[in-house]
Formats: structure tokens, sequence, C-alpha cells
């Protein structure tokens, strides 16, 4: 990379960190190709972007975001994964690792709080953006269909004693 092609990578990550909500470090020492490449469509699958930045660029990109505390994490073969929902980045790495003992998560930032590798794990067990989404739509929805089942139940019983004298006269 010549001088341009770095202020240009610099530039382009530290725009990404003012946009995003969370970052994750880990180290991909190992890795295979082919596990790189499953890894990234798992992140892509999910929403996330996930790239192996050179860690003395992605310090200087870090620096002045919220995110500068997960700089002396950059030690090493890392690699950075972001994404509007810190859920979803969480989850894909915590269930990566899992499988392929070569990648070791080191940690992340959520804002201006940075988190162990314990605290990325714990983030990974909420639920997503998208179900707290709809169960939020379904609280809200549950009041309502109350209100009209309510609204509706005095009605109904008015008919079902207009029928029964309507039967009784009838009869």
């Amino acid at each position: 990379m010549d001088r341009q092609e770095k202020r240009a990578f610099v530039d382009s990550m530290a725009e990404v960190f003012a946009q995003t909500s969370f970052v994750l470090v880990a180290q991909n020492k190992g890795l295979t190709v082919a596990a790189v490449d499953d890894l990234r469509r798992k992140m892509k699958a999910a929403g996330a972007t996930y790239k192996v930045a050179k860690n003395r660029l992605a310090s200087r990109a870090l620096d002045g975001t919220r995110f500068q505390g997960i700089s002396p994490l950059l030690k090493g073969p890392t690699a950075l994964a972001w994404s509007a929902d810190p859920v979803a980045v969480a989850k894909t790495a915590v269930e990566f690792a899992k499988g392929n003992d070569k990648f070791v998560i080191l940690g992340g930032a959520l804002g201006t709080q940075n988190l162990n590798v314990d605290g990325v794990k714990a983030l990974a067990e909420l639920p997503s953006l998208d179900t707290l989404r709809a169960s939020l739509v379904g609280l809200i929805q549950t009041p309502a269909t109350r209100i009209a089942g309510v609204v509706q139940a005095p009605a109904g019983q008015l008919a079902r004693v207009l029928k029964a004298y309507a039967d009784k006269e009838a009869a």
C-alpha cells in the first residue's frame, strides 16, 4: 500500500466507526482461506462486515472515535467486525468461535463501553433487534385487542338478551 491508499483506508474506516454502534475485535491466527470466506458469508448474512486490517492503520482510524478504547486489543493477526445491530455481530462471532478454535474473540466496544470476551458472549445471548421489535409490536397490539374485545362484549350481550326475549315472545 502506498501512502494515498493508506490514507484512504484510514478515512474509510474512521467513517465506518462514526456510523456503527458496535465493533468486535477477534484474532484470526491460523484460519484457512475457506474458513475466513465462510465467516465473511455468515457475517454478511447477519448484516455485518468482517475485515482483516493492519493494526497500525486500524488504530489510526480508531483515534478520536468513541471506540478508541479497543486500540490495545489490536496486537497480532486481528480482524474487525461491525454492524448496526450489535447482537448480530456478537452472535455470529460467538457461534463461529465455538466451531473453530483458531478464531478467538478478544473483545469489542458497544458505543463508549468496552467489552471483554464475557461481555461479547453476554451480548450474543440477547435477542436480536428484529426479535425485540416483534415483541414490542406484540405488546403494543395486545392492549388494542383487549380494548376491542371489551367494547364488543356489551353489544354482544345485549344482542343475546334481545334474541332471548324474542324467542320467549315467539314461544
